[in-house]
């Protein structure tokens, strides 16, 4: 579990292909990493395999590379890091859980202000899941939902986010990472049966209406 707020910049050293899908390692300033602790790599949540002074490795399998871009990653690709949540913390973000929903694409960058704002599409599956104001992880980064788009969402990142997280370098066209509200995936579980049967939405709806 995290919530959202990058703790360090990482960039990729090593990249080696396996038969199981890809390992590598991250050069980062962590000095205490443990073997086995999660870490979120731009929203991922990967497992310390190994670890030493200013470095640790970390593998994706394949159904991870199918969901995300870290097959794409090079040596020196930047990445947004996240150690996991700890009882007692500060939730300054959101809950994110590391798992990506889904791949997103730059397709709007406009500076206004002090501001930068990006227009990022979605697939129709995730834009339920997403209302003004509320939360979103890009890259591991808990942002605010400046704007519904058709077919995505605008974000407003602050001259803070870009000095402090890998978002200042998106250019269009990138590929990012993008977990939805946990909450806001549960709640849409349960009433999805109501949204497939009109008659029970509105059943629910009359009821509602008649004992209010």
């Amino acid at each position: 579990m995290f919530t959202g707020l990058i703790e360090q910049i990482g960039e990729v050293d090593t990249v080696r292909q396996t038969d199981a899908g890809r390992e590598l390692r991250i050069r980062a300033p962590f000095t205490d990493l443990e073997a086995g602790e999660s870490i979120a790599v731009n929203g991922a949540c990967l497992t310390v395999r190994d670890f030493g002074s200013g470095w640790f490795e970390v593998a994706a399998v394949t159904t991870t590379l199918d969901r995300t871009t870290i097959g794409t990653w090079t040596r020196g690709t930047r990445v947004n890091l996240e150690r996991s949540l700890r009882a007692g913390d500060r939730l300054g973000g959101h809950i994110v859980q590391g798992h990506v929903d889904c791949v997103g694409g730059v397709v709007a960058r406009e500076l206004r202000g002090d501001a930068l704002l990006i227009d990022v599409s979605l697939p129709p599956a995730i834009q339920p899941l997403l209302v003004l104001h509320g939360s979103i992880a890009i890259d591991g980064v808990s942002l605010t939902v400046n704007d519904l788009k058709p077919g995505g969402v605008q974000l407003s990142l602050i001259e803070y986010t870009l000095g402090h997280t890998t978002l200042g370098d998106l250019a269009l066209g990138a590929r990012v990472h993008v977990e939805a509200d946990m909450i806001a995936k549960h709640v849409h579980r349960l009433v999805e049966p109501y949204l497939r049967e009109p008659s029970g939405v509105n059943s629910v709806v009359d009821d509602f209406s008649l004992e209010h």
